[in-house]
């Protein structure tokens, strides 16, 4: 099974959500290391996170309409 290098997830998210690159950079590597923190399974932390990042800013961009 062939994983997403991070910068590939960050530019999908970043075109899905219209966000800025660099403020999705930010928001996955700090979502990502808090999961880490408590992770015992490592595995499928970077899906989770970039899953949380994706629904952080949809739900963000839905108040802000």
């Amino acid at each position: 099974m062939k994983t997403q290098d991070s910068q590939e997830v960050i530019h999908e998210i970043a075109v899905l959500t219209a966000t800025s690159e660099e403020v999705v950079s930010q928001l996955y590597a700090e979502t990502l290391q808090v999961f880490r923190k408590d992770a015992q399974i490592l595995d499928y932390v970077p899906l989770l996170a970039a899953k949380r990042v994706r629904d952080t800013l949809r739900a963000a961009s839905k108040v802000s309409h």
